[in-house]
């Protein structure tokens, strides 16, 4: 059986893929490329089978879903890839209208829950689909994630950057899970030899890639634009694992989201089922 597996096309995920893609066979594999909002969207309508997918995604239907152990994608710390530019300082937002990428889910309501719980802000929000200095025309800020993100930290757009991986440690003490393994409950009935293969050889791609960041960033298109050591200092940012800690910062965003009305209630935590 073919298992359909989503790709978030941004460089977060590129030491994983790559890993898993030089050292695995990856015949019985369907990849399916998009920005996460998209592949949430496959997701829930079955179009995939599992993805690297919005935090948020699992919590608005966890009776759908089970999570991949031991695989992430998230900081303790500064991520450099979920960004806030904004033309004034952070504590002048206050009752403003702040502009959010369309490309994610989990990122946007992070930044909800941050602007009411730790800043205690009654900010207002608007998706939009427009560059960074239009969208800096039209804000006084704008919420980026990934690629764009990071394009616009390395031109300096804003005046102000602010990470929000930074912002949730500062505010919580915990990890921030930005993207869990997600695998629809169907593929784990139907496929469940598949992906547990398929599991085993995440995990041994995670540590492949944690030992090998400057070879894959000699042969990854995101050299190009961004600089090896750039690059590379990136990926050093971000953990790739779920540990009990990063549980902790996941069942911390799922509570903060339920008390604000983001999710209807807090989901339980359902882990894939190994043999």
């Amino acid at each position: 059986m073919t298992l359909r597996i989503g790709q978030i096309g941004y460089a977060n995920v590129t030491p994983i893929f790559t890993a898993l893609m030089q050292n695995f066979p990856t015949v019985s594999y369907q990849f399916v490329r998009g920005v996460p909002s998209h592949l949430n969207a496959l997701l829930a309508r079955g179009e995939i089978d599992l993805c690297p997918s919005s935090s948020i995604e699992y919590a608005k239907s966890p009776d759908s879903y089970y999570l991949l152990p031991d695989l992430s994608i998230s900081s303790v710390g500064p991520v450099k890839s979920v960004l806030l530019f904004s033309r004034v300082p952070l504590d002048e937002l206050e009752g403003c209208t702040v502009g959010l990428t369309t490309d994610s889910d989990t990122s946007v309501n992070l930044l909800r829950i941050l602007m009411a719980r730790s800043y205690g802000f009654a900010s207002s929000f608007e998706r939009t689909s427009l560059s960074l200095d239009k969208a800096l025309e039209a804000f006084p800020a704008i919420l980026l994630i990934g690629d764009a993100a990071l394009r616009g930290s390395m031109v300096g757009g804003g005046k102000y950057i602010y990470d929000l991986g930074e912002e949730w440690f500062r505010f919580t003490g915990l990890p921030f899970v930005f993207a869990l393994w997600i695998v629809r409950r169907e593929a784990v009935e139907g496929k469940h030899g598949e992906v547990a293969t398929l599991l085993s050889h995440l995990r041994a791609a995670k540590r492949i890639a944690y030992e090998s960041y400057d070879a894959i960033a000699a042969t990854c298109e995101e050299e190009r634009w961004m600089g090896r050591e750039s690059l590379v200092d990136y990926w050093r940012c971000i953990s790739y694992d779920l540990s009990p800690f990063h549980l902790q910062g996941v069942k911390e965003f799922f509570r903060h989201a339920a008390e604000m009305g983001i999710l209807p209630r807090e989901p339980q935590i359902r882990i894939f089922p190994e043999p």
